[in-house]
């Protein structure tokens, strides 16, 4: 991932976001434009180490981390450690390229960025225990952050898990003939699932 969307000249919007800004900075304690380039250039250059150890240290014990790939948010170091280490694992050339922001709410200790994801899916993908495919994709997506004393405390990531799933050989492409026996199959699965919920609330009454 490249740093120059970071290290660029602040645009004329970006710049009336940190006048109004640092007028409420010093009782709101929302972080400067300055000081958010630059964490998320040492953020990016965590997440491109591929060190755990070097990401956790930007987020808080308690961090609340939700990805559009776990069922559920993941909470504290040990979740997200578990985490990073599984995707990394499944992509060991996963890398990121910021597209545009970061955004800033002015007053307010949030942020968003917008990026495009690379990876080639070369190790096992768990959960829920893919095998490697080696196919390579390339996808789109953002981050919503929300810092507290200079760490991220909340991180939501948000992307389409269906396409990339599909680049990657999980899913079969849309409109063949792979996914309309996929549909025929879960058509099947839900009349058979209807017709057992018909015939056990019969039998109860």
């Amino acid at each position: 991932m490249t740093n120059e969307i970071l290290r660029a000249p602040m645009s004329e919007t970006e710049s009336t976001t940190v006048a109004v800004g640092a007028e409420v900075e010093t009782t709101t304690e929302a972080p400067s434009i300055e000081w958010i380039r630059d964490f998320f250039l040492r953020w990016q250059d965590a997440w491109d180490s591929h060190e755990v150890e070097r990401v956790l240290a930007l987020m808080t014990e308690d961090v609340e981390l939700s990805d559009d790939s776990r069922p559920k948010p993941m909470r504290g170091h040990a979740e997200v450690r578990e985490f990073l280490e599984a995707i990394w694992r499944a992509m060991p050339d996963l890398r990121f390229e910021p597209l545009s922001g970061p955004y800033v709410i002015p007053g307010e200790p949030r942020t968003a960025i917008h990026w495009r994801g690379r990876a080639t899916l070369r190790g096992p993908l768990e959960p829920p225990g893919f095998a490697p495919t080696g196919r390579r994709s390339e996808f789109e997506g953002g981050d919503f952050h929300e810092f507290r004393d200079g760490r991220v405390c909340k991180l939501r990531t948000v992307y389409d898990v269906l396409s990339l799933s599909r680049q990657f050989g999980l899913l079969p492409p849309a409109g063949g003939r792979a996914e309309r026996a996929l549909a025929m199959t879960q058509r099947f699965a839900s009349r058979a699932q209807q017709a057992i919920r018909g015939s056990t609330a019969r039998f109860n009454t």
